[in-house]
Protein backbone atom coordinates (compact mmCIF):
# COMPACT_ATOMS: atom_id res chain seq x y z
CA UNK A 1 0.00 0.00 0.00
CA UNK A 2 1.18 3.66 -1.19
CA UNK A 3 0.52 5.12 3.16
CA UNK A 4 2.82 8.21 1.46
CA UNK A 5 0.04 8.65 -1.19
CA UNK A 6 -2.97 7.62 1.40
CA UNK A 7 -2.04 10.34 3.38
CA UNK A 8 -1.90 12.64 1.14
CA UNK A 9 -5.31 12.15 0.23
CA UNK A 10 -6.68 11.65 3.94
CA UNK A 11 -5.52 15.28 3.91
CA UNK A 12 -6.96 16.58 0.67
CA UNK A 13 -10.44 15.25 1.84
CA UNK A 14 -9.80 17.22 5.65
CA UNK A 15 -9.10 20.43 3.41
CA UNK A 16 -12.43 19.39 1.14
CA UNK A 17 -14.36 19.29 4.25
CA UNK A 18 -12.83 22.89 5.96
CA UNK A 19 -13.54 24.36 2.44
CA UNK A 20 -17.31 23.18 2.73
CA UNK A 21 -17.62 24.61 5.97
CA UNK A 22 -16.84 28.37 4.95
CA UNK A 23 -19.19 30.22 3.00
CA UNK A 24 -17.16 31.01 0.40
CA UNK A 25 -17.03 27.67 -0.71
CA UNK A 26 -20.36 26.47 0.53
CA UNK A 27 -22.37 26.06 -2.98
CA UNK A 28 -19.80 23.59 -4.49
CA UNK A 29 -19.93 20.02 -5.47
CA UNK A 30 -17.92 17.08 -4.25
CA UNK A 31 -16.08 16.76 -7.49
CA UNK A 32 -15.46 20.85 -7.51
CA UNK A 33 -14.33 20.94 -3.62
CA UNK A 34 -11.73 17.82 -4.42
CA UNK A 35 -10.18 19.57 -7.64
CA UNK A 36 -9.74 22.72 -5.46
CA UNK A 37 -8.05 20.02 -2.08
CA UNK A 38 -6.07 18.90 -4.57
CA UNK A 39 -4.28 21.81 -5.11
CA UNK A 40 -2.67 22.36 -1.55
CA UNK A 41 -0.19 21.36 0.33
CA UNK A 42 1.04 21.71 4.05
CA UNK A 43 2.84 23.74 6.06
CA UNK A 44 4.53 22.87 9.55
CA UNK A 45 5.00 25.79 12.36
CA UNK A 46 6.09 25.86 15.40
CA UNK A 47 4.92 27.68 18.31
CA UNK A 48 6.23 31.41 17.89
CA UNK A 49 6.84 31.27 14.01
CA UNK A 50 6.22 33.78 11.79
CA UNK A 51 3.88 32.36 8.87
CA UNK A 52 4.14 35.76 7.28
CA UNK A 53 4.61 39.29 7.90
CA UNK A 54 3.26 42.81 7.02
CA UNK A 55 4.56 43.68 3.90
CA UNK A 56 5.28 40.08 2.51
CA UNK A 57 3.83 38.95 -1.05
CA UNK A 58 0.52 37.92 -0.52
CA UNK A 59 0.93 34.58 -2.86
CA UNK A 60 -1.31 32.18 -0.70
CA UNK A 61 -4.34 31.50 1.10
CA UNK A 62 -4.44 29.15 4.25
CA UNK A 63 -6.62 26.75 6.23
CA UNK A 64 -6.04 25.73 9.63
CA UNK A 65 -5.84 22.04 10.00
CA UNK A 66 -4.27 22.22 13.60
CA UNK A 67 -3.18 24.38 16.01
CA UNK A 68 -3.83 28.45 16.29
CA UNK A 69 -2.73 31.02 14.23
CA UNK A 70 -2.47 34.84 15.78
CA UNK A 71 -3.49 37.30 13.39
CA UNK A 72 -1.24 40.67 14.50
CA UNK A 73 -0.50 44.18 13.79
CA UNK A 74 2.45 46.77 15.12
CA UNK A 75 1.12 49.78 17.15
CA UNK A 76 2.92 52.94 16.45
CA UNK A 77 4.28 52.96 20.44
CA UNK A 78 5.83 49.39 19.90
CA UNK A 79 2.90 47.79 21.07
CA UNK A 80 0.99 44.82 19.77
CA UNK A 81 -2.50 44.48 18.22
CA UNK A 82 -4.47 41.31 17.82
CA UNK A 83 -6.63 41.69 15.25
CA UNK A 84 -8.03 37.70 15.12
CA UNK A 85 -7.06 34.12 16.26
CA UNK A 86 -7.33 31.40 13.52
CA UNK A 87 -8.11 27.83 14.93
CA UNK A 88 -8.44 24.26 12.94
CA UNK A 89 -10.90 25.24 10.21
CA UNK A 90 -10.35 28.44 9.68
CA UNK A 91 -9.46 29.86 6.48
CA UNK A 92 -7.72 33.24 5.77
CA UNK A 93 -5.64 35.37 3.65
CA UNK A 94 -7.96 35.95 0.81
CA UNK A 95 -7.93 39.57 0.32
CA UNK A 96 -3.79 39.05 -0.26
CA UNK A 97 -4.58 35.97 -2.10
CA UNK A 98 -6.88 37.85 -4.62
CA UNK A 99 -5.37 41.44 -5.13
CA UNK A 100 -1.88 39.97 -4.90
CA UNK A 101 -0.64 43.13 -2.51
CA UNK A 102 1.23 42.99 0.09
CA UNK A 103 -0.15 41.43 3.09
CA UNK A 104 -1.87 43.85 6.35
CA UNK A 105 -0.92 42.12 9.20
CA UNK A 106 1.33 39.81 10.62
CA UNK A 107 0.61 36.21 11.18
CA UNK A 108 2.10 34.30 13.73
CA UNK A 109 1.72 30.29 15.09
CA UNK A 110 0.26 30.63 18.81
CA UNK A 111 0.82 27.01 19.47
CA UNK A 112 2.23 23.83 16.98
CA UNK A 113 0.23 24.46 13.92
CA UNK A 114 -0.41 22.82 10.42
CA UNK A 115 -1.71 24.59 7.55
CA UNK A 116 -3.51 23.44 4.76
CA UNK A 117 -1.58 26.24 1.89
CA UNK A 118 -3.16 27.03 -1.88
CA UNK A 119 -1.19 28.91 -3.96
CA UNK A 120 -2.44 32.45 -5.40
CA UNK A 121 -1.83 31.13 -9.13
CA UNK A 122 -3.57 27.66 -8.57
CA UNK A 123 -6.10 29.64 -6.69
CA UNK A 124 -7.31 32.23 -9.49
CA UNK A 125 -6.72 29.65 -12.11
CA UNK A 126 -9.59 27.77 -10.19
CA UNK A 127 -11.89 31.30 -9.72
CA UNK A 128 -11.64 31.84 -13.42
CA UNK A 129 -13.10 28.40 -14.15
CA UNK A 130 -15.90 28.68 -11.01
CA UNK A 131 -17.24 32.23 -11.69
CA UNK A 132 -19.45 31.06 -8.69
CA UNK A 133 -17.53 30.86 -6.03
CA UNK A 134 -15.95 34.40 -7.10
CA UNK A 135 -19.56 35.89 -6.48
CA UNK A 136 -18.76 33.87 -2.50
CA UNK A 137 -15.77 35.61 -2.05
CA UNK A 138 -17.06 39.14 -2.59
CA UNK A 139 -20.23 38.22 -0.55
CA UNK A 140 -17.36 37.11 2.27
CA UNK A 141 -15.06 39.76 2.24
CA UNK A 142 -18.28 42.29 2.84
CA UNK A 143 -18.93 40.75 5.75
CA UNK A 144 -15.43 40.89 6.86
CA UNK A 145 -15.92 44.70 6.52
CA UNK A 146 -19.12 44.79 8.57
CA UNK A 147 -17.34 42.34 10.96
CA UNK A 148 -14.38 45.42 11.49
CA UNK A 149 -16.71 48.14 11.78
CA UNK A 150 -18.78 46.50 14.36
CA UNK A 151 -15.61 45.68 16.56
CA UNK A 152 -14.70 49.48 15.78
CA UNK A 153 -18.18 50.65 16.94
CA UNK A 154 -17.54 48.56 19.72
CA UNK A 155 -14.51 49.89 20.58
CA UNK A 156 -15.75 53.37 20.79
CA UNK A 157 -19.41 52.80 21.89
CA UNK A 158 -19.53 49.50 24.41
CA UNK A 159 -18.19 48.96 27.94
CA UNK A 160 -15.80 46.64 29.00
CA UNK A 161 -18.02 43.65 29.96
CA UNK A 162 -19.42 43.73 26.77
CA UNK A 163 -16.45 44.15 24.87
CA UNK A 164 -14.99 41.19 26.87
CA UNK A 165 -17.73 38.74 26.77
CA UNK A 166 -17.65 39.29 23.05
CA UNK A 167 -14.77 38.29 22.24
CA UNK A 168 -14.79 34.92 24.78
CA UNK A 169 -18.06 34.09 23.59
CA UNK A 170 -16.46 34.73 20.30
CA UNK A 171 -13.17 32.59 21.14
CA UNK A 172 -15.34 29.88 22.30
CA UNK A 173 -17.07 29.18 19.05
CA UNK A 174 -13.43 28.09 17.66
CA UNK A 175 -11.68 26.60 20.55
CA UNK A 176 -14.39 25.46 23.23
CA UNK A 177 -14.85 26.23 26.91
CA UNK A 178 -11.60 26.57 27.92
CA UNK A 179 -9.63 29.61 25.87
CA UNK A 180 -5.67 29.39 25.55
CA UNK A 181 -5.41 32.96 25.46
CA UNK A 182 -3.29 35.39 28.07
CA UNK A 183 -4.69 38.22 29.89
CA UNK A 184 -2.41 40.51 27.62
CA UNK A 185 -3.18 39.22 24.58
CA UNK A 186 -7.23 39.71 25.71
CA UNK A 187 -6.54 43.46 26.58
CA UNK A 188 -5.55 44.12 23.29
CA UNK A 189 -7.88 42.09 21.96
CA UNK A 190 -10.15 44.44 23.17
CA UNK A 191 -8.50 47.80 23.36
CA UNK A 192 -7.72 47.52 27.25
CA UNK A 193 -5.59 48.06 29.55
CA UNK A 194 -4.82 44.15 31.17
CA UNK A 195 -4.92 45.42 34.87
CA UNK A 196 -8.65 45.85 33.54
CA UNK A 197 -9.52 43.10 31.87
CA UNK A 198 -7.97 41.25 35.22
CA UNK A 199 -10.24 42.81 37.36
CA UNK A 200 -13.24 41.97 35.38
CA UNK A 201 -12.08 38.59 35.08
CA UNK A 202 -11.80 38.11 38.90
CA UNK A 203 -15.50 39.71 39.18
CA UNK A 204 -16.57 36.97 36.80
CA UNK A 205 -14.77 34.40 38.33
CA UNK A 206 -16.23 35.33 42.26
CA UNK A 207 -19.48 35.14 40.18
CA UNK A 208 -18.66 31.39 38.97
CA UNK A 209 -18.69 32.84 35.08
CA UNK A 210 -15.42 31.68 34.47
CA UNK A 211 -11.87 30.09 36.01
CA UNK A 212 -8.77 31.80 35.19
CA UNK A 213 -5.51 29.21 35.05
CA UNK A 214 -2.08 30.42 33.78
CA UNK A 215 -2.48 31.44 30.06
CA UNK A 216 -6.02 30.27 29.83
CA UNK A 217 -9.52 31.02 31.06
CA UNK A 218 -11.85 28.33 31.53
CA UNK A 219 -15.55 29.85 30.89
CA UNK A 220 -17.74 27.98 32.95
CA UNK A 221 -21.03 30.07 32.42
CA UNK A 222 -21.96 30.89 28.73
CA UNK A 223 -25.99 32.06 29.78
CA UNK A 224 -24.31 34.33 32.03
CA UNK A 225 -21.53 36.01 29.21
CA UNK A 226 -23.76 35.33 26.69
CA UNK A 227 -26.10 37.54 28.70
CA UNK A 228 -23.29 40.14 29.01
CA UNK A 229 -22.18 39.74 25.56
CA UNK A 230 -25.72 41.26 24.50
CA UNK A 231 -25.60 44.07 27.10
CA UNK A 232 -29.17 42.13 28.72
Amino acid sequence: MDLEGSSTMSKQAEFAVILKMNPMFADLGADELQRLSGLCHTQQLATGEVLFQKGDPGDALFGVRRGQIRIETGASDGSRLTLNFMGSGDLFGEVAVLDGQDRTADATAGEPSELFVLRRQDFLGFLEREPKVAVRLIELLCQRIRWQSERMEESVLQPLPVRLARRLCALAEDFGSEVHISQEQLGIFVGAARESVNRQLQTWRRDGIVDLQRGRIMLHNMTKLTAVARND
